[in-house]
């Protein structure tokens, strides 16, 4: 066993103290910082070249990932790892009062000790087995691991067969230009130092399952994410005249009602199932208040996948759509009469029926009715909103380009549109396909097997990283058809969102999740169990990584 804890303390400490909010300037100076740290080590000043930071691409942020390799001398190969982890985090304003000192860990201890907090969260604070502070578990305490390890194989390049990379990236709680852009440096060194990457070792946080789970989680491969969203057209009216109308806000909460919670949206493979979906935000784009019904809405939801691709998650959210569409037709329709009914009115006939359509299916009618015409506003028009506003969110950036692409509609009746609003986070799947997916499922497998007995709670091996990260970015379970219909009905694709999916496919290394182990990632009381996670999982690693790279037959591992 590495006698680790205390260094990897010391560097996780040191990472927490940096305030690295993504978007902000934080995610430069971390990145220099453990850049220097890197660079003064004996083994980088002889080997410069082996160490880069570097700036992301197509990005409207400065910001750097770090990244090194150590060639091992123990015998010549090929063979690599990557180890990687992200170097930003989310904001600090949910720490209200202590917001001070949300990322100095011993003071922030000492102010919590003062407040009321519940009886678990007291345990924690007042144990010396955990650590608080925005970043200590997602997931700097993971940063400090691997570059431990880094540091001790630069200090033991004779312990190593094969080569170690390190990798920190920037932007992954926001829009994953680190590791897009990282794709292009380890192609770079791939071709440069004949690189094999057969593995790459995420250190992303894992959590309890349930309440009471004591259960600590390795994972295999990672869930992918879409941000299905819908623009939504009504058709105005007077408030007063209500019934003339059809108000697109009665249209998104039916859709809401339909799509959000629901188990048939559940994606389920090898023992596992996704979380259903719900909304993220829904709105209309009423500017001011008025007397008049909104002319549109706007509604997007998470959506997680195991093995469904983008097409079919388009097929099955249409589907749904289609039927909140008959529905909120129906009850408008009864309201309607009944209404009729108590006011002695005579009632007409509803004018309106239900419509779906994909984004893909819009621009193509579009294509066919207005031609080059309507291509060259379009792309005229997405240059001109970036440069009016490069802020502007990308989920509503995407609405903008929808909503005026629907100005071109000849039959503008109440409709649905649906498209993707964000970046895709796809799917990884590790089922042992290959010699390599089998080769680090039994590394995973004999690692567990060998340090479990040093640690109190169960380790368990399980599939599908269930939280959104950069593993997503490392190798590709979806086709190229899959890959074609989630650009096609992305409005803001090569224009504010740009993924180059086939370094993706040229990495392709299957890809597993060894990470510190807490409570309340993203929240005030953030916190990472030490002994787990500044002991076991850099030991952990270090075993895979032996595993791995061990000649196939060795008994060195």
């Amino acid at each position: 066993m590495l006698q680790c804890r205390d260094d990897v303390l010391f560097y996780t400490k040191m990472l927490v103290r940096i305030k690295s909010i993504v978007n902000t300037s934080g995610e430069k100076e971390i990145a220099q910082t453990l850049y220097s740290l890197i660079a003064s080590l004996p083994y980088f000043q002889q080997n410069p070249s082996f160490l880069t930071n570097a700036s992301t691409i197509d990005d409207e942020v400065e910001r750097y990932n770090v990244m090194a390799f150590v060639k091992g001398t123990k015998e010549a190969s090929g063979r690599t790892v990557i180890l990687m982890g992200h170097i930003d985090t989310v904001g600090i304003d949910d720490y209200n009062q202590l917001e001070s000192v949300a990322c100095e860990p011993d003071q922030l201890r000492e102010a919590m000790l003062q407040e009321e907090l519940p009886e678990e969260i007291r345990k924690h604070v007042e144990s010396e087995d955990w650590l608080f502070g925005r970043g200590a578990l997602d997931m700097k305490s993971g940063i400090a691991g691997h570059f431990y390890l880094l540091k001790h194989y630069a200090e033991h390049p004779e312990e190593l067969t094969g080569n170690l990379v390190f990798l920190a990236e920037c932007d992954e709680e926001d829009r994953s230009h680190g590791i897009l852009s990282a794709l292009k440096q380890l192609k770079a060194w791939k071709d440069q130092h004949q690189f094999d990457y057969i593995a790459a070792i995420n250190a992303d946080f894992v959590a309890p399952r349930y309440p009471g789970d004591p259960n600590r989680y390795i994972y295999k491969g990672t869930v992918g994410k879409l941000l299905p969203a819908f623009y939504i057209t009504g058709a105005e009216t007077h408030v007063g005249a209500c019934f003339e109308g059809l108000d697109p806000n009665f249209l998104a909460a039916e859709l809401t009602r339909q799509l959000s919670y629901n188990p048939e949206l559940c994606n389920s493979a090898q023992g596992e199932i996704t979380v259903p979906p719900v909304s993220l935000k829904q709105t209309d784009f009423k500017p001011a208040y008025s007397v008049q019904t909104a002319l549109s809405a706007y509604v997007y939801y998470n959506m997680l996948v195991y093995t469904w691709t983008p097409k079919e998650v388009l097929e099955k959210l249409k589907r749904q759509a289609e039927i909140a569409f008959d529905n909120a037709l129906s009850a408008f329709g009864q309201r309607y009469r009944e209404y009729c009914r108590l006011s002695g009115e005579p009632p007409s006939g509803i004018p309106w029926r239900t419509r779906v359509f994909t984004y893909e299916e819009m621009n193509k009618l579009l294509l066919s009715e207005h031609g080059q015409h309507f291509a060259q506003h379009m792309a005229q028009f997405k240059q001109q909103l970036l440069l009016l506003d490069r802020s502007l969110d990308l989920r509503m950036y995407a609405a903008r380009v929808v909503e005026e692409a629907w100005k071109w509609m000849k039959d503008k009746s109440p409709a649905m549109i649906l498209f993707f609003a964000s970046l895709y986070s796809p799917r990884v799947e590790l089922t042992g396909k290959n010699r390599k997916e089998q080769r680090l499922i039994e590394a995973v497998d004999g690692a567990v097997a060998e340090i479990r007995h040093q640690y109190e709670h169960p380790i368990q091996v399980k599939p599908f990283f269930p939280y959104i990260s950069d593993m997503s970015f490392v190798s590709l379970s979806d086709d190229e058809e899959a890959i074609q219909t989630e650009t096609a009905n992305n409005p803001a694709w090569k224009s504010k969102l740009h993924v180059d999916y086939q370094d993706i496919r040229d990495l392709d290394v299957p890809v597993i999740n060894i990470g510190p182990y807490g409570h309340d990632a993203h929240k005030k009381y953030e916190r990472m169990e030490i002994t787990y996670s500044l002991s076991i999982v850099p030991n952990l690693t270090n075993l895979v990584i032996r595993r791995l790279l061990a000649p196939l037959g060795s008994d060195d591992l």
